[in-house]
């Protein structure tokens, strides 16, 4: 019995030690990102090209694979930007001025709309470049892409060209620039591939080396989450059915009634869904479902998950250490939600060992490849992965996603819409010609 009870004290001993350790790591994690933008980042020709194609093995192939409206209209907004000053940021701009003597101030019109503050410094090319691409309008596909691959190089501007592969197997390529959110490039290929607009259709991305996913949240910038893949990334991104994607509006008590019966919860009727809603989204504060319960831990660097007892809350995830109650003086921080996302794993049951394939795994998206600064967790059933999950995604990101589930429930309803006034004058034409 003794040495039963000193075994256990050396587990509960090792369990305390690994998060100290786990923690310790989180906070020099926050340092290093904070300072990475500062520092230098290798040849900017190659973090041109790889901030311009994302799923080619090269621009050139990339732009081929653009429709001729497209490429045109990648052409013009270039050109435009191309014979105007560029909008750079204040550090930029003393980058170029430091060796660059500042042109003399020449009268200038006034402008019926003026820019906001801002740094307007002189284009980084020149007047000859422009000219010679000006000089003859392209014809053929062959000169719009050379002309496209001569702009890309001269403008300031975010652009990617994206392979986005679809549930048929194919795939559908696309342009998209910084400004366009996650929502806006799903609608353009709602257009392309005359689905069927349902609020489930989304964006997401896979990691084959980490083997996990994620579904792009409608709000995101979909160039910032694809700049942070590295150069040699196999990574994906899909365009699919997604049925968990605004579960949580769809069945609410299933979050905050967790701890009932499932049979009790399949009762509960649409006016009680709404009042559920209401009474959780509808305030000045976003409430977190009280989720908590056990889950496994994977150790630094080793192929052993330990069970530890965990409790969501709005801020994070935090733990109960050995000894202490789950009272709100007593929890533990074990990570918090600012700086990570929440991804869906596979197979991990045969790749490190854990006790059931139900897990998720929480990390800076910059990081792309296995390191000791990935938390990986491990459910006992897909239900509970499914609350976890979810519930992590209504912690972090609060009333923005119930704006997204309304404005996804607009769309949908409008392209329904038209889509059906699209088929009664093709039928109505039909039957004229009869």
């Amino acid at each position: 019995m003794v040495l039963s009870c000193v075994k256990e004290k050396e587990k509960m001993d090792d369990i305390d030690a690994m998060f100290s350790h786990l923690l310790g790591e989180m906070d020099h994690l926050s340092q290093s990102l904070v300072s990475a933008p500062n520092e230098p980042e290798g040849d900017p020709d190659s973090r041109r090209e790889r901030t311009i194609s994302i799923g080619f093995t090269d621009l050139n192939e990339s732009l081929n694979q653009l429709e001729d409206h497209e490429l045109d209209a990648l052409v013009a907004d270039l050109g435009s930007k191309a014979t105007s000053q560029e909008l750079l940021t204040p550090d930029e701009c003393s980058t170029l001025t430091d060796n660059t003597p500042a042109p003399p101030a020449m009268p200038r019109e006034p402008e019926p709309e003026p820019e906001p503050a801002a740094h307007l410094c002189p284009p980084k090319h020149t007047a000859g470049s422009s000219t010679v691409l000006q000089t003859s309008k392209p014809q053929t596909k062959e000169d719009k892409i050379k002309l496209a691959l001569e702009k890309l190089k001269e403008a300031k501007v975010r652009k990617l060209i994206i392979k986005v592969l679809l549930s048929d197997g194919s795939s559908k390529t696309m342009m998209v620039d910084e400004r366009q959110t996650v929502r806006e490039v799903l609608d353009t290929l709602f257009e392309k591939t005359h689905c069927d607009c349902s609020i489930d259709w989304s964006l997401s991305e896979t990691n084959p080396e980490l083997q996990i996913e994620r579904g792009f949240e409608d709000h995101e910038y979909l160039v910032e989450p694809l700049s942070a893949w590295t150069r040699q990334s196999e990574n994906q991104i899909h365009f699919m059915v997604r049925p968990q994607k605004y579960v949580m509006f769809k069945d609410p008590q299933v979050f905050y009634m967790w701890k009932k019966k499932k049979a009790s919860l399949s009762e509960i009727n649409q006016q009680a869904r709404e009042l559920l809603i209401k009474e959780h989204f509808g305030g000045c504060t976003v409430i977190v479902p009280d989720l908590e319960g056990t889950l496994y831990l994977k150790e630094d660097g080793k192929k052993v998950w330990k069970p530890r007892f965990f409790v969501l809350r709005a801020s994070g995830i935090y733990y109960v250490p050995k000894g202490k109650t789950k009272s709100s003086s007593d929890l533990v921080c074990f990570v918090r939600f600012e700086n990570v996302n929440v991804y869906n794993t596979d197979n991990y049951k045969q790749r490190y060992k854990a006790p059931t394939n139900f897990c998720f795994i929480l990390k800076h998206p910059c990081i792309q490849r296995e390191c000791h600064y990935i938390k990986f967790l491990c459910c006992d059933d897909k239900h509970t992965l499914m609350l976890w999950i979810n519930s992590i995604r209504i912690a972090k990101y609060g009333a923005t996603l119930y704006e997204n589930y309304q404005a996804a429930l607009k769309r949908t309803s409008t392209l329904q819409t038209l889509h059906c006034a699209a088929q009664k004058a093709v039928g109505g034409e039909t039957d004229v010609n009869i």
